[in-house]
């Protein structure tokens, strides 16, 4: 499928992209939508869909309501959403070992940058945080799977009648848009409802968390927060629709981007995977052969900036 990674959409650049996709309402079937990161303000999309009518000159949106289906579940299926707290329990201190763990060996990492005058000592400090990233992810995946086996989705009334839903819209759906919020969210709904199965050849267009939601590994992040720079963390796996990514939205904002040397460490710690800037006003195309677009700006290994002519 085409895949679409657009920029924060404070100044919207939806319609344009989706006037591009398409001449007029199409008549397969409404767009659909996807706002399950703004949780309780899921149902407050009446800007988005005034954007997508305008983009198809009166075609329709429809949005799937994940979060909602989510407070369905927890209300229908009493079993499965204990075991989903219990799940959120055993991954919450999983984070916690591992934030401490990391906080340590990226202070090893930083003060070997700066006392190493050839920088030969860096290599193996990062791949220290490397191994350290990898069992976190690991280890993460594991206990899900195991909850998932445990209590298969697939199995459960009540989630199957939602997923049959889900998938029922996006079989008639000439594309998918997935808006940003609360990454964690996101991704336990769109694996909770199966949705990458459900997709079809549609595009799918997506920002922020949305963006970074569809991914093998997200990567969390903010250098300016108010307790100061803290450290990226490896939060979980995405949809693995984009694989050997890590997706930046507000790069500039979050990342201290003129700290080359920190830069240059975040970048080989994800590598081989591409570290990508979304910027406002970003578009970039991902054909369904996996080709990305000229022009994609990435974080490089030396710490700097730098637009590629394919990605």
């Amino acid at each position: 499928m085409r895949i679409i990674l657009l920029g924060p959409q404070r100044r919207p650049t939806l319609d344009r992209v989706v006037r591009s996709l398409f001449t007029g309402p199409d008549s397969a079937g409404p767009v659909a939508t996807i706002t399950a990161g703004w949780q309780e303000r899921e149902p407050d999309d009446a800007e988005l869909t005034a954007h997508l009518s305008a983009a198809l000159h009166g075609g329709h949106a429809v949005n799937l309501g994940l979060y909602r289906r989510w407070l369905d579940v927890q209300d229908r299926d009493p079993k499965y959403f204990a075991g989903a707290r219990a799940l959120a329990d055993v991954l919450a201190g999983l984070q916690e070992v591992y934030l401490l763990r990391l906080d340590y060996a990226l202070r090893a990492v930083y003060a070997v940058q700066r006392r190493s005058a050839s920088g030969d000592a860096v290599p193996d400090a990062v791949a220290a945080v490397r191994e350290l990233d990898t069992e976190h992810l690991r280890r993460v995946n594991v206990a899900r799977r195991e909850f998932f086996d445990r209590l298969a989705p697939h199995e459960r009334p009540v989630i199957a009648e939602h997923r049959a839903e889900v998938s029922a819209v996006l079989a008639d759906a000439p594309a998918l848009v997935v808006t940003g919020g609360h990454v964690g969210v996101l991704a336990e709904v769109l694996h909770l409802f199966n949705v990458a199965a459900a997709l079809g050849e549609a595009p799918v267009i997506a920002w922020s968390a949305g963006a970074m939601a569809l991914t093998d590994r997200i990567v969390l992040f903010h250098d300016r927060s108010p307790q100061g720079p803290g450290h990226a963390e490896v939060y979980g796996s995405g949809l693995s629709l984009l694989r050997d990514v890590v997706l930046l939205p507000h790069a500039r904002a979050r990342l201290l981007l003129d700290d080359t040397a920190r830069m240059a460490v975040f970048a080989r710690r994800f590598a081989p995977a591409r570290c990508v800037l979304l910027e406002a006003g970003t578009r970039i195309d991902v054909s369904p052969d996996g080709a990305w677009s000229p022009g994609v700006r990435v974080l490089g290994e030396d710490g700097h900036v730098t637009a590629r002519d394919a990605a």
